[in-house]
């Protein structure tokens, strides 16, 4: 239930006293930092209450908060919105006002422990007032003010603690007693020991027992699915050893460590741009993010904010890095690789590892989706797990690009197939709306190539993203190579989303046998199809039509063409049984049967 407020009054924009005196746009910023206070408690609330639904292994009301948490920013945004309008006439406001609401609001923010959050949302409430020629540093946070840098919490967002003479053992033994978790464990001890054993395979010899010898472990664990995440790293004098210690829940509904994780993969895969973002307590946010980018250098902060459910602020960042690209490059954007779709032109700038994507004004058949439906689609997928294979977006609206950075043959493209969509400007290209995500090798690309043994890995990699979007409820509808690219991790990821169902949407029919020669013959089905039917075994005509590739999908994952096994998983979907996905090896996880004796 959320709190009520005292109402602020300010004065109308016509009382020049107060203009003079800085009083109204002093209010008027009050009300905008009301409007993210509001939005942080919030958000913090739902995000620390994931402890407690972890350790009750309440798996469908954490799905839940994670969907509703993704919606709290945008509710909070228009009601500030809406009060700012309702109290100041914002219509009626001049261009010298916004320029001293930014100075008054970059005071209110001088000791806020999330300031960087603030200031993007400043940004996203004004820019509903504002018109688009007003994005400018001048009036919005164009560029950062206030500095991140060694902010923290109190208490520390991290906490230190030193093996000494004890050893490693007893001072993780000491910090998983701080994680506080009411469910207890299968065997801590038993666990730890393995974690010890794992570690000491990583350490160099020669500086064992250094002077500086700590863990470090941030004081949240993050929580996402069925699996809690301790992230921290081991410092032995100049040596940094990065890890994270997933735990689980053990079918006698007690906790066990399942992994260590201290390979670099695994760690970004963790952290990954197609997975669900974490639910982490994170009152200094800054400095969450800056220990794991210490971790992980090679993920940018934007996508490290994002993984902790600070997706806005991320936009906000990227948005900043490629504005920082453009102004220090100088190639074109040109239509991104692969096939050409029905549904979307996508483009992309050859040196940015991204492609921008918007929705064509007509969508002909077979296509069965309109611009609302698609974006449907796309929030679907905002809201839902991604499971490590389904790549995030970010949303944009009127996104302006450098009039001469486009190749003539893109600009004709886009005002043919999306003439809404774009606006021109003297200097400028204007996408009204787009979608940007992480550039990757369309997988029927990356096949004509790949050697044997990659091309082999692909298609197990294929099919791993086909069953365990199945295993989350999504099914993707278009199964051809070109709906799937393969990352600079060699992971297969889906990214078109404009025919994704769920699951428990779809009916799993085999293909009913012919009843005479007639039927046999047949150009059209003979039997009636709904809709939402799916005949798995058709498959086989439009994906396995190259020989070597056909061997390889019937050896690696042959029941993907069997009405059965989807069946299967979907009746354990609507029994309300959620599956396990592993954001990390199967070989990385400890041996089962000694976690279980």
């Amino acid at each position: 239930m959320e709190s009520g407020h005292p109402t602020l009054v300010a004065p109308p924009p016509k009382n020049q006293s107060a203009n003079r005196s800085g009083g109204l746009e002093l209010a008027f910023a009050q009300v905008v930092l009301w409007g993210f206070n509001k939005h942080y408690r919030l958000f913090r609330e739902i995000t620390q209450d994931a402890k407690q639904r972890f350790e009750r292994a309440q798996w469908q009301e954490a799905q839940e908060a994670s969907r509703e948490r993704l919606q709290y920013y945008d509710r909070r945004v228009v009601e500030t919105v809406e009060r700012l309008e309702r109290e100041f006439q914002t219509d009626k406001l001049t261009q010298e006002f916004w320029p001293q609401v930014k100075f008054q609001y970059i005071n209110l923010l001088l000791d806020h422990l999330q300031p960087e959050c603030a200031e993007t949302f400043f940004n996203s409430v004004c820019c509903r007032i504002l018109h688009r020629n007003y994005f400018n540093n001048a009036f919005i946070f164009v560029r950062p003010t206030i500095s991140t840098e060694h902010l923290d919490a109190d208490p520390p967002a991290y906490r230190s603690y030193y093996p000494g003479k004890d050893g490693l053992l007893a001072a993780l033994q000491r910090a998983f007693a701080d994680f506080n978790l009411a469910t207890p464990f299968q065997d801590l001890d038993r666990d730890l020991h393995l974690v010890v054993e794992a570690a000491a395979t990583h350490f160099p010899h020669p500086f064992e027992g250094a002077p500086n010898h700590q863990v470090r472990l941030l004081s949240s664990l993050f929580f996402r699915n069925k699996g809690a995440y301790a992230i921290g790293k081991i410092i032995n004098g100049s040596f940094n050893l990065p890890f994270a210690i997933p735990i689980l829940h053990t079918p006698d509904n007690q906790l066990a460590i399942d992994a260590v994780l201290f390979d670099m993969a695994d760690l970004l895969s963790l952290f990954s741009f197609s997975r669900a973002y974490f639910m982490v307590d994170t009152p200094v946010p800054a400095a969450y993010v800056q220990f794991i980018h210490e971790m992980l250098p090679a993920r940018p902060k934007f996508e490290l904010y994002n993984m902790i459910g600070l997706q806005k602020h991320g936009k906000a960042l990227f948005y900043r890095d490629f504005l920082h690209h453009l102004a220090h490059s100088t190639d074109s954007f040109v239509a991104a690789a692969g096939i050409r779709g029905l549904v979307m032109t996508v483009f992309t700038l050859p040196s940015f590892p991204f492609v921008f994507k918007v929705i064509n004004d007509h969508i002909p058949r077979p296509k069965e989706v309109d611009r609302a439906g698609v974006m449907a689609k796309y929030w679907l997928v905002k809201l839902h797990d991604r499971v490590g294979r389904m790549a995030d977006t970010m949303e944009y609206s009127d996104v302006a690009f450098p009039r001469d950075r486009f190749s003539v043959d893109l600009l004709e493209e886009l005002k043919r197939k999306a003439p809404s969509m774009v606006s021109e400007e003297a200097d400028a290209i204007v996408i009204n709306h787009c979608y940007i995500e992480r550039r990757m090798t369309p997988l029927n690309m990356y096949l004509q190539s790949a050697k044997p043994e990659d091309q082999r890995r692909a298609l197990g990699e294929y099919g791993l993203a086909i069953k365990q979007l199945a295993a989350a409820n999504i099914f993707p509808g278009d199964m051809l190579y070109k709906n799937f690219g393969v990352t600079r991790n060699r992971r297969v990821v889906f990214y078109d989303y404009d025919e994704i169902e769920y699951m428990t949407a779809c009916n799993f029919r085999e293909v009913p046998l012919p009843r005479n020669e007639e039927d046999e013959m047949a150009a059209e089905p003979w039997y009636h199809v709904a809709r939402n039917d799916v005949f798995p075994e058709e498959w086989k005509t439009f994906l396995l039509g190259d020989p070597t590739i056909r061997s390889t999908m019937l050896e690696l994952h042959p029941e993907i063409f069997e009405a059965s096994y989807w069946q299967g998983l979907k009746d354990r979907i609507e029994s309300g049984y959620i599956e396990d996905v592993f954001p990390y090896p199967i070989e990385a996880r400890f041996d089962r049967a000694r976690l279980t004796a």
